[in-house]
């Protein structure tokens, strides 16, 4: 008596071990997206605990299904005869009389008063090869709930490809499965029974790892022989030693350690999707990262190699004060000079002679070379925008490809939404990139930039107009002589000293202007730099937030699916035979 009571004590604590199994992956599941699916199968387990044994008849159509639950229950209660497309999941239970409801047009509900059914709910399917797919679909729907599979498989098609499909998904499940080979009287030498039951036996081993339970039976002659009460017949048709199997085999310990084990099989298969799920969008994650990192990285070298095309850029400039530098060396030596002392009295003169020989072309030259400068740096920002949008256009069509077997639907939509966005985003600053009103907003930014500084402070003028005017004051400083000065110089002493003085001051404006033009125009393109490489990173943040989120996310939910496998399997240890 003790014994018994400590027998119900385990029981009673691993069915509420099992449930508590279940209520927690239901709140696992319903953290995510697209869950909704996992979260009713498991409710549909935990409810079925309390329901009657389920014993699922799956197996080809014209297999004998039907005809062999017939001779299971002694009388023709399922039906017989029909076509593929008219087939219907029959639930047979019991009741005081026979009945049959429709309660969809795929599932009637039979009741019938045979004792077998006071302990089993029987479930007869419409065949693994039935044409309507919707019936194969409920079909595999009513697999999770039933707590014993019998596969019936026909002596004259034995373990046709579409029973083995099917029976792949039940391994899927953890089912436990005894296998049928019905229509054994079609088999008349015993050589036949026994390669059919090595096929069959191999099949399993091959499809499922297992040695199954394996009874031949004649479904035809068994109910004829229940009927008229011969039990030799019954025993010759096989069904005495099925029966002693499935029903007496099946003690109450043992029913009650299969009616545990079907729900963590929908455990084990569950939460194998999820994490085949998680495991595919991780991998793409871990492409999203890369992406991410090598958009980053494009960025890093884009500004670095717009730094390296400036400094290329403005050694153009530089060469052009340089040669600006070099007329003017030319010019002083020939305006400083005895012969030209009355010249340099001439200041408007000298100021036209040193506009015309020395500046020349050169503010235009620099202003060329500053819209050079710009156009090479609005090419620069175009290309990167391409590359971003081409980059993101190339991560949606990975993504299409590489997701694989997702249960949570929110990623998949939240994840091409937000590709979508930033492609869009690139997509419509390159079809509204005005490169006209971008080079006068960047010339603008440079002359501004050049202009106000304490060197020049000429107002609201041209850039090279700055220049210009920078570069002829330089005449003027040094070559403002007065007569008497003049005279008193008499050419041998003041003129080489105006000369190394004029040079000396002509070098250091000039050295100021480089230096000048350098800072100023340096620090634009730093701005430019920051502006374009600023908004490609601010338009792409929502991909990356929800990137790095995602993968914090699915590897927490990975975590605590191991826990839940591992308390699984202990509970499936506990419940070995």
């Amino acid at each position: 008596m003790e014994q018994r009571r400590f027998l119900d004590e385990e029981r009673e604590t691993l069915l509420a071990e099992v449930r508590g199994l279940l209520a927690d992956l239901r709140v696992e599941f319903s953290r995510g997206e697209g869950g909704e699916e996992a979260e009713r199968t498991l409710a549909e387990s935990a409810r079925r605990l309390d329901e009657l044994f389920v014993l699922v008849v799956v197996g080809e159509f014209n297999a004998g299904k039907s005809a062999f639950l017939n001779a299971l229950l002694g009388q023709s209660i399922a039906e017989e005869g029909v076509t593929p497309t008219t087939a219907t999941i029959q639930i047979l239970e019991h009741g005081d009389e026979v009945t049959r409801v429709s309660e969809s047009e795929a599932v009637d509900r039979v009741t019938a008063p045979v004792e077998m059914l006071r302990d089993l709910r029987l479930v007869d399917t419409p065949g693994t090869n039935a044409i309507e797919r919707r019936h194969e679909a409920i079909t595999e729907r009513f697999i999770p709930q039933a707590d014993l599979v019998l596969f019936v498989t026909s002596a004259d098609r034995p373990f046709s490809e579409s029973e083995r499909a099917f029976l792949a998904n039940v391994k899927q499940w953890g089912k436990k499965i005894v296998a049928v080979v019905n229509k054994a009287d079609l088999l008349e030498r015993a050589e036949d029974r026994e390669k059919i039951r090595d096929f069959v036996s191999d099949g399993f081993q091959t499809l499922l790892g297992i040695e199954p339970d394996l009874f031949f039976v004649s479904a035809k002659q068994a109910l004829t022989a229940k009927q008229e009460g011969d039990a030799a017949g019954v025993e010759r048709s096989g069904f005495l030693a099925l029966e002693e199997h499935v029903i007496r085999a099946l003690d109450a310990r043992e029913r009650f350690r299969l009616k545990l084990l079907n729900p963590l099989g929908v455990v084990a298969r569950l939460i194998e999707q999820r994490e085949t799920a998680i495991g595919s969008q991780l991998e793409v994650l871990r492409g999203d990262v890369e992406a991410v990192e090598q958009i980053d990285g494009q960025l890093t070298v884009y500004e670095e190699d717009l730094r390296k095309g400036f400094e290329l850029r403005f050694a153009d400039v530089d060469l052009i004060l340089h040669q600006f530098e070099s007329r003017g060396y030319e010019y002083f030596d020939e305006l400083f000079r005895v012969g030209r002392m009355f010249d340099l009295l001439n200041q408007s003169r000298v100021k036209q002679d040193f506009e015309r020989l020395v500046v020349a072309d050169a503010p235009e030259l620099i202003e060329r070379k500053v819209d050079e400068l710009i156009d090479w740096l609005i090419t620069s920002d175009l290309g990167q925008w391409r590359a971003v949008r081409d980059h993101f256009e190339g991560r949606k069509s990975q993504h299409s490809e590489r997701i694989l077997g997702s249960l949570d639907g929110g990623f998949e939509y939240n994840r091409t939404r937000l590709l979508d966005t930033v492609g869009k985003a690139a997509q419509e600053t390159l079809a509204g990139y005005d490169k006209a009103r971008e080079a006068r907003r960047m010339a603008d930014g440079a002359r501004d930039a050049v202009t106000n500084t304490a060197l020049l402070e000429v107002g609201a003028v041209g850039l090279g107009a700055a220049i210009s005017l920078a570069a002829t004051s330089t005449a003027m400083d040094v070559t403002g002589l007065t007569a008497a000065g003049l005279m008193a110089a008499v050419g041998l002493f003041v003129l080489p000293r105006r000369r190394s003085k004029a040079k000396g001051e002509l070098r250091e404006k000039i050295s100021e202007l480089r230096g000048r033009l350098r800072s100023a125009l340096g620090e634009q393109l730093e701005k430019e730099v920051e502006r374009s490489a600023g908004k490609i990173r601010e338009t792409i943040v929502p991909y990356t937030r929800f990137v790095r989120g995602e993968r914090t996310r699915l590897a927490e939910q990975r975590q605590d699916l191991d826990r839940l496998s591992e308390r699984a399997s202990d509970l499936r240890a506990r419940l070995a035979p």
